[in-house]
């Protein structure tokens, strides 16, 4: 089983802390959907797909008509699983009613919306389009259509939050009741807008409390913490991040998108001018890295570590597996790591500095 990943990088308009490949460039749309169709024939895949997501960018400034586009060629050039799991994410002002209403005509069965926070006056500072409002307004919405699968996302740490303001909105957001919900600490990425107004980071210990009252709060609404920044309710995790995490193939279609297959991974060129050239001379522009074995033990610390489950050490090279034991004794003797049989995970501890972690386990 595989996942498809398509990067749609359209942006109406760039959000400070954003540092994902985008554009506003909107008048580029239609030629580039052509063009991400032209590589999804070409690059057909023979394994069963098991997901398909959507990411950007803003994939819901797509027309209905050009999504059905998509997923008609990701259809007749694939052979999809009956009940792949299918994702697009939305910005919550995009989701009008007749959004919605083509929506339904499409295999679309999960949508993931950027929520970020139920402050207004935040959304205004992050360049956010839409309101709080319009978050429960567009969950009302799907749920009509018959949605039943809704990831949203969270940020925390903005700068002079407290932790009363980070409990409203996950207040704000369970009384929404998703399947899915994401949540991380706003990241200030150098050459983003937010970057250049250099603000006051939030304190460390202020963000670890708003950490673990999130865990706490998920926890006691029902939810299960599987992966850092990830929470489910039962039978909901995401398939498709999941496949990432546990090292399945996928392929990523469009500018900027990576693929996956074991053996190499690749990426396609990070310019959208020249990804649509290049697919209409039916050229893929792209680079890729063959993986060898220390880079794959690499690969599977900071992806399986990040998960409930952890990493399974019987699947190691004998070599990895005593590579990894002997590295992790000492954050199992501090309790920031914990070996349950041949698994090895992050403890409430260990999560907030699995970073740290992390790199003290990999082959160097």
């Amino acid at each position: 089983m595989a996942g498809i990943y398509i990067h749609i990088p359209f942006c109406r308009s760039r959000c400070i802390y954003c540092g994902f490949y985008s554009t506003t460039s909107l008048e580029m749309r239609q030629r580039y959907v052509d063009a991400l169709c032209r590589e999804i024939e070409m690059r057909r895949l023979d394994s069963q797909i098991s997901t398909i997501y959507l990411g950007g960018g803003t994939p819901s400034q797509l027309s209905i008509d050009q999504l059905r586009q998509i997923f008609t060629s990701i259809y007749i050039y694939n052979k999809v699983s009956e009940n792949a799991e299918v994702t697009i994410e939305a910005n919550p002002d995009d989701v009008t009613p007749l959004f919605v209403q083509g929506l339904s005509t499409l295999p679309v069965n999960r949508v993931s919306m950027g929520a970020q926070t139920f402050n207004d006056q935040r959304l205004h500072w992050l360049h956010r389009r839409h309101t709080s409002y319009q978050v429960s307004e567009a969950v009302e919405r799907l749920r009509a259509a018959g949605i039943h699968n809704i990831s949203i996302d969270l940020m925390y740490g903005f700068p002079q939050e407290s932790i009363e303001d980070w409990d409203r909105d996950i207040s704000s957001v369970l009384a929404l009741a998703p399947e899915h919900l994401s949540a991380y600490c706003l990241m200030i990425e150098e050459g983003t807008p937010l970057h250049k107004m250099n603000p006051r980071p939030v304190d460390e210990e202020l963000e670890r409390r708003m950490y673990y009252h999130l865990i706490d709060c998920l926890e006691t609404a029902g939810y299960e913490h599987y992966e850092i920044s990830n929470f489910a309710r039962p039978g909901f995790r995401s398939q498709h991040n999941s496949s990432y995490w546990n090292g399945s193939p996928y392929i990523g279609i469009g500018a900027a998108a990576h693929s996956y297959d074991i053996q190499t991974r690749s990426w396609n060129i990070s310019d959208l001018n020249q990804y649509i050239e290049g697919m209409e001379h039916g050229k893929r522009i792209f680079e890729y890295e063959t993986i060898d074995d220390d880079t794959r033990y690499n690969d599977l610390i900071t992806t399986a570590l990040r998960t409930r489950e952890g990493i399974d050490l019987s699947s190691l090279s004998p070599h990895h597996r005593n590579y990894c034991t002997k590295a992790a004794r000492r954050f199992i003797n501090d309790g920031l790591l914990k070996l349950h049989h041949q698994s090895l995970s992050l403890t409430r501890r260990g999560i907030f500095v699995s970073d740290m972690i992390m790199s003290e386990l990999m082959s160097v």
